[in-house]
């Protein structure tokens, strides 16, 4: 969406003209490479009394990620599998063009691309999550809560998303259906964005690279070497060899961010 306030950041021509030329150069306003995210750090287990959860720090941007478990009816067309449904929260104490009110677009399509991405990705085996075939399933709720941002919503939502989900517990005993395990997760697929300035593709691009991106390319990858999901934005084009770098690169990024997911303390890359 090219009027998103997810790039509604106010950027001087100046600016532009300097990140247009640094790109130039090979480098970034916050000299950064191309394939280079900025400091991730991933804190497991934040709200305690949550079934799962994971404050993410990806540069200045941060998001807290809860999961929420409980016992519901499955869908009529899938009643041997358990049930997702990712929201989020895009709260006006995050940023200045955040409003109150119910979801907007950008909400909608930030909780879109999450979802996508755990769900094309078969992150959870949804059919362990079978209660009473038919009658009842565990709902696996994905709560986003945006606390501050300065760029790339989708990674850190996505990170955030899968750590969650990875110490998440399913509270049986608490709903009198046995004993309380951990959530099956089964696949990791970790999403990698990149906006293109100018002739340029650049790795989570912060709130200023994305304020002058012509395009967006979110492209989702699991342990296995596998596209899961793509999500283009904004109105500007990528070509077929831009497209098969963007996979690339997030396919070594992805691996490096996966490690830091499945770590058993805080994972941080500098």
């Amino acid at each position: 969406m090219s009027n998103s306030k997810f790039t509604a950041g106010v950027i001087s021509e100046m600016e532009k003209n300097y990140i247009h030329r640094l790109a130039s150069k090979g480098t970034r306003i916050d000299g950064r490479k191309f394939d280079e995210i900025r400091p991730l750090k991933i804190t497991k287990g934040y709200v305690e009394r949550a079934e799962g959860s994971a404050l993410v720090e990806l540069g200045n941007t941060k998001v807290l990620v809860g999961i929420k478990i409980e016992p519901g009816a499955p869908f009529p067309d899938t009643p041997n599998s358990g049930i997702l449904a990712t929201n989020a929260e895009l709260a006006p104490l995050a940023s200045p063009t955040f409003e109150p009110g119910p979801p907007g677009e950008e909400a909608v399509e930030l909780a879109r691309v999450v979802d996508r991405g755990i769900r094309e990705g078969h992150a959870i085996d949804l059919e362990k999550l079978v209660i009473e075939e038919g009658e009842n399933v565990w709902v696996v709720f994905v709560d986003i809560h945006v606390l501050d941002y300065d760029g790339n919503l989708f990674d850190a939502s996505g990170y955030g998303a899968l750590a969650a989900l990875a110490n998440a517990m399913v509270p049986a005993s608490k709903h009198e259906l046995g004993d309380d395990f951990k959530l099956p997760v089964q696949h990791y697929p970790v999403p990698v964005t990149f906006g293109k300035i100018g002739d340029w593709m650049v790795a989570d691009p912060n709130l200023d690279e994305e304020s002058i991106a012509s395009a967006r390319l979110t492209v989702t990858t699991n342990e296995e070497g596998h596209i899961n999901a793509m999500q283009k934005g904004l109105s500007g084009t990528f070509t077929y060899e831009e497209v098969q770098k963007v996979i690339n690169m997030s396919m070594d990024i992805g691996r490096k961010v996966r490690e830091i997911i499945l770590g058993d303390s805080d994972g941080k890359e500098d």
